[in-house]
């Protein structure tokens, strides 16, 4: 971790903690409002309150991109710095929490991507003609009938841009709506990618 990391995530997390104040005058504060007096001021005092509500979240779901605690612990404080940068361009158009998943999902696909150690998709099971097997839609239940440990094994092996899409759909209960905005695509594009990441997450999980 850099010097200016470890500054900046100090000065956020203990932002202005008095020992002798025991109420969280921010506490009432949506999301939402919080974000927009953050944005309106710059202010990173605030900026911690947002991290103390969404650091272990955020945590969680970047251990699902990571190789271990560390490598989860230092995406987490990346995507924290570049939210602080980015925060503006959350325009409302679904839930903070929505927003904010997919941005670090965004990021965490980035940094596999840039990794060349740890490209996911070279993991994948190719499968001939995958795209065309399955010529009807697979449904829903198909997922959630997946046995757990099967099922994590098997989001590992897909691409992390599939695996991403997977977990803000079924996960983070993201709608078609809210990914639509999210990924900036057609209502039929997101269907589509939706469709292609269930197919070859099912096709993965039937070889295991």
């Amino acid at each position: 971790m850099t010097f200016l990391k470890r500054l900046f995530l100090i000065f956020i997390h203990n932002h202005d903690k008095n020992p002798l104040e025991t109420d969280n005058p921010y506490a009432h504060l949506s999301d939402e409002e919080l974000v927009k007096r953050i944005v309106a001021n710059n202010n990173p005092l605030l900026f911690g309150k947002l991290y103390d509500r969404y650091a272990k979240m955020v945590y969680n779901k970047c251990y699902g991109f990571a190789r271990s605690e560390d490598e989860a612990e230092d995406l987490t404080q990346d995507v924290f710095l570049q939210l602080f940068i980015k925060l503006k361009m959350f325009k409302g158009k679904s839930k903070f929490s929505t927003w904010l998943y997919s941005f670090t999902y965004n990021f965490c696909v980035n940094y596999v991507n840039r990794n060349k150690q740890r490209k996911m998709s070279d993991k994948s099971v190719p499968v001939e003609g995958s795209e065309h097997k399955f010529t009807e839609e697979v449904p829903d239940e198909s997922l959630y009938e997946m046995k757990a440990s099967k099922l994590k094994e098997a989001l590992e092996m897909i691409s992390a841009e599939d695996k991403s899409i997977l977990l803000l759909k079924y996960q983070d209960g993201a709608t078609i709506k809210d990914l639509v905005n999210l990924l900036e695509l057609g209502e039929s594009a997101v269907k589509m990618r939706l469709k292609r990441a269930k197919e070859r997450l099912l096709e993965i999980y039937n070889t295991l």
